[in-house]
């Protein structure tokens, strides 16, 4: 585990302007709103500034014992928001959609002490993709809505993983989009979906098998309830790889396979 060699903040000008003559570290630390989180050293809640709506994320430090706690448990521990800042800096560099960066910062060198923060855009008026299978049960979508929306998360399933990124929590609740599509279900490749909770990310230069396959059989799962056909799947298959669909059966196939069994294994506990 690095430790943290120097101080980190960065603040947008609509955050700068409001605590420019304030301790930044306090501040966000004395923000009160709509909490959704409160445990383990971190607390997430969404607030209102200027008639603006935001997300924060703020982590005190965790402490040794939920270090230890987790290095036992063969888990990297969250230290710090530095993850989720670095995570969205990575995807908006390869063009996936994911939440604004407002304001973040790290403050310490001591890993179970670090403070640290990062500050989001609210992204108001969206849906999750969780929600999915029971409106496409109720509502069967177009065959052009759902061959479009399989387009984007494969490619942004594809992207991620050629380029040294997993999610680690890879659900459909994890993916946002406009909240009218509950009322006109139609879905093509210009809209736009979002990638958020982003704070076990992890980005190395080539993401491991057993990462892509952790991400892709969670995506499966969460996707248990949508009505998928075999064709379905095997275009989702083919435009992850980015390969001819028979070459990826020939060299993917223990992949797939094995994305399968992870997929079936969640659904059984």
């Amino acid at each position: 585990m690095a430790l943290m060699k120097k101080n980190s903040c960065y603040l947008r000008q609509d955050l700068a302007q409001v605590w420019a003559d304030k301790p930044v570290f306090d501040a966000v630390a004395n923000i009160d709103g709509e909490i959704f989180r409160d445990k383990e050293g971190r607390r997430t809640l969404r607030f209102e500034l200027n008639g603006r709506s935001y997300f924060l994320k703020y982590h005190q430090g965790v402490g040794w014992s939920e270090i230890i706690k987790n290095l036992l448990q063969m888990r990297l521990p969250i230290i710090s928001a530095r993850n989720e800042w670095q995570a969205i800096h990575f995807l908006e560099k390869h063009g996936i959609e994911t939440m604004t960066l407002a304001g973040y910062g790290e403050k310490g060198i001591n890993p179970a002490t670090i403070r640290s923060f990062v500050i989001t855009d609210d992204l108001v008026n969206t849906m999750s993709l969780e929600y999915v299978g029971e409106q496409w049960q109720q509502r069967p979508p177009s065959f052009a809505t759902k061959q479009a929306l399989i387009r984007k998360l494969a490619n942004m399933a594809g992207t991620m993983h050629k380029n040294g990124i997993n999610h680690r929590d890879f659900y459909l609740c994890h993916f946002l989009l406009d909240e009218r599509f509950a009322e006109h279900n139609t879905f093509d490749d210009n809209t736009p979906v979002y990638l958020i909770d982003l704070h076990r990310a992890t980005i190395r230069h080539k993401t491991p098998k057993r990462w892509q396959i952790k991400d892709l059989g969670s995506l499966y799962f969460s996707a248990s309830r949508v009505p998928l056909t075999k064709r379905d799947k095997l275009r989702f298959m083919q435009i992850y790889s980015g390969l001819p669909l028979r070459t990826m059966l020939r060299e993917q196939a223990d992949l797939w396979r094995e994305v399968e069994y992870r997929a079936q294994k969640l659904l059984a506990e």
